[in-house]
């Protein structure tokens, strides 16, 4: 059996891999006419509804104006039936259509096909529609349509397709005839919409029924049982209740099932077992409780699940032995849950696995050295457990592996040389647990790595040369280690990422990273499943609570799109460059330490600098005002040389002076200003501490601290 193709895209905010599974079965809804337009002349009559609909559009580009002559092979999107001439169908996707429906073209009395989709159409559901008595297909979806679905539609009794996805002014009630008009509806896809109330139980009887997509609606009440053989079936992000309906077990048809994002809880049967022909399962962001269904789906040498999610449940009890049987399995998302026990030994059978999520459980033991055999994995995330051991040198045989999270476990020892081999890392986190050593090589082949941490461990040994030449990095997160000796005085301009990042750019205020991966099956013609991730952080540095010592670059504070820095409680000395160049700046913390000297000038000129600690140094001199320090009152605690203007223009050095009363003003200033506390101190990756105890500028008082830190 091949190996699954994989094609990768890549962006400074998203990366998607786009899979072409072997075992992928689709389902395939036909969209075409009776009979192609062949040098047919175009009715009279259905020209002048033509004409007429195109004068109420606006195209801007100019698509349409080729809606000329008689030939109806020259018209754009337009088929007509070669024997009468009359227009069958219509396909005017993806053309930046907008404006209104005249009501004209509802005198296309033989269309049979309408898709308009992809525009930004801004009028109401036409009601005349259901005038067009030989609709079999109708597709509205992404546009502006608004209001109702109107009961003219009831005269569509030959209608096989109903798709008004993302609409989200179409709303109110289903309506309660919606699954009676046509006894020939095999698809009703009305997700991303805004319909509210309970699903209609005329549709839970539509034998036709095949392919329902209500996603990302306002749909409550508890889910009943379907009365038909469905393949595709969608319900996530509303607010349905209850538990699992027995039912779904039993389509011997489905592919696709989504029930994720509702309020739908108790356990699951233990017998519960879905049909070797499903694909994709996600019952994830729900209250599910007890243990998962040791066998919850079917599997055969050639078809099973693809992507099995359960994540965000109350899920408790070990992981199934049988996930491991379901050979075509590509993603297994089962974080966020209560589940105890080890990683089953045997997950390396699952060599098309793409991405493993098993974050945020109570799993003890270590990584099974068999995971090696899932050699096409991209994801390894298991933050947030009790998993303990070291970091075994044969992991190196992961080369695909792009996200690797570990945090928040017990894992010991040091970082393996080997894991040089893994050179398409770009996610790195080994924070939170007890690895210890020196920053080796091996870290120096991730040459696509965008975010790094180590924070919280027992790294010790002085901070490589080459640490700042990542080109594409964007946080790097040492803190809370043993790192001593000087920050390398490298070349930024040349190989630190945040120096080309667009500062244009305004970007929500975001302390920690935040990792969004989330696989999509798509059960169509296109045979594809995609997994993407998005990587959400500050774009900063990090080496507080070290034992770094020396003077801080001049080359840091160039870095025009940094926003974060954080060199807080470390040994640095001397005066600290100018903050003009650094633009994007939102955070910066460099208390506790034993720099001197004057205050950096002018700040006034970063509006985006929301949190800035400067406390426990040696800082002297008169602060003017207009230096624009004054929307930090709190910042300067413990330098008891540094008298900063006060409303009189006289010198005010009582804050810089006191403890105890920057503390209180601190805090204060905090909670009441533009950035919630809660949002930066939030960040495990982040290590501000406004303490109240004095860090006095004396070789004795450093001495001291030293020996405490060792």
């Amino acid at each position: 059996m091949g190996r699954t193709l994989i094609s990768v895209i890549c962006s400074s905010d998203a990366l998607k891999f786009r899979l072409h599974p072997l075992t992928l079965v689709c389902l395939i809804l036909v969209c075409t006419s009776p009979c192609e337009s062949v040098d047919t002349d175009i009715d009279p009559d259905d020209e002048a509804s033509l004409l007429l609909f195109r004068s109420w559009v606006q195209y801007p580009n100019q698509r349409l104006p080729n809606w000329v002559g008689s030939n109806c092979t020259n018209w754009t999107g337009i088929t007509c039936d070669t024997r009468t001439g009359r227009v069958v169908s219509i396909n005017l996707t993806s053309m930046n259509l907008s404006g209104q429906i005249h009501p004209s073209f509802c005198h296309l009395s033989y269309l049979e096909t309408l898709v308009l989709s992809h525009n930004n159409f801004t009028c109401p559901f036409p009601v005349c529609f259901g005038s067009m008595l030989n609709l079999r297909i109708i597709d509205l979806s992404h546009n502006q349509f608004h209001g109702g679905i109107p009961e003219s539609l009831m005269r569509l009794k030959h209608l096989t397709q109903l798709v008004l996805n993302g609409n989200q002014g179409l709303g109110g009630p289903l309506p309660a005839w919606i699954g009676n008009f046509s006894s020939n509806l095999e698809k009703l896809d009305l997700g991303l919409n805004s319909f509210s109330g309970q699903i209609p139980e005329s549709l839970l009887y539509l034998k036709s029924l095949k392919y329902l997509h209500l996603e990302s609606n306002y749909l409550s009440g508890n889910l009943n049982d379907f009365h038909q053989s469905m393949v595709f079936l969608n319900l996530a992000s509303n607010k349905f209740s209850g538990g699992l309906p027995e039912c779904i077990a039993s389509f011997s048809a489905l592919t696709y099932l989504n029930l994720s994002f509702n309020h739908l809880k108790y356990k699951l049967s233990p017998r519960l077992v879905f049909s070797e022909k499903l694909l994709a399962l996600d019952l994830s962001n729900n209250d599910f409780s007890g243990p998962i269904p040791s066998k919850i789906a079917e599997s055969t040498d050639k078809l099973g699940l693809v992507s099995l999610d359960l994540s965000h449940n109350q899920f408790s009890g070990e992981i199934p032995l049988k996930i491991t049987e379901l050979k075509s399995l590509q993603a297994l998302f089962l974080s966020h849950n209560h589940l105890s026990g080890e990683i089953p030994a045997r997950i390396g059978n699952l060599t098309y696995l793409q991405v493993i999520d098993l974050s945020h459980n109570s799993l003890s033991g270590t990584i099974p050295l068999n995971i090696v055999g899932c050699f096409q994995l991209l994801a390894l995330i298991l933050n947030n457990n009790n998993l303990s051991g070291v970091i075994q040198p044969e992991f190196d045989a992961l080369d695909s592996l792009k996200i690797l999270d570990i945090s928040n476990n017990r894992f010991s020892g040091e970082i393996p040389l080997t894991l040089a081999g893994c050179k398409s890392l770009e996610i790195v986190d080994f924070s939170f647990n007890d690895l210890s050593g020196s920053l080796n090589d091996a870290i120096i082949k991730w040459t696509n790595l965008r975010y790094l941490s180590l924070a919280h461990n027992k790294f010790v040994g002085a901070l490589p040369s080459w640490l700042f030449t990542f080109e594409a990095i964007e946080m790097m997160d040492l803190s809370g280690n043993k790192f001593s000796g000087f920050i390398p005085d490298a070349n930024f301009k040349g190989g630190l990422f945040v120096n080309k990042r667009d500062i244009t750019v305004k970007e929500p205020f975001i302390a920690a990273r935040n990792l969004q991966l989330k696989s999509s099956v798509v059960v169509a013609d296109s045979n594809e499943s995609s997994f993407t991730y998005v990587l959400s952080s500050m774009v900063g540095i990090d080496l507080s609570d070290n034992m770094l010592h020396g003077e801080i670059p001049r080359g840091l504070f160039g870095l025009r799109g940094l926003e974060y820095l954080n060199l807080s409680r470390n040994f640095l000395d001397g005066q600290v460059p100018g903050l003009q160049k650094m633009l994007s700046l939102r955070a910066l913390d460099l208390s506790h330490n034993s720099l001197s000297g004057q205050i950096p000038g002018n700040i006034s000129i970063l509006q985006d600098l929301a949190l800035l600690n400067l406390s426990y140094n040696c800082f002297s001199g008169y602060v003017p005002k207009k230096q624009g320090y004054g929307r930090f009152p709190g910042a300067f605690a413990g330098n008891p040389d540094l008298c900063l203007e006060s409303s009189n223009g006289e010198c005010d050095s009582d804050t810089a002076r006191n403890p105890s009363e920057q503390g209180r003003s601190s805090k204060e200033d905090m909670m009441d200003g533009p950035i919630s506390v809660g949002v930066f101190f939030i960040s495990a990756f982040i290590s501000f501490d406004f303490g109240i105890i004095g860090l006095f500028c004396s070789s004795r008082a450093r001495s001291f601290i030293l020996q405490t830190k060792v």
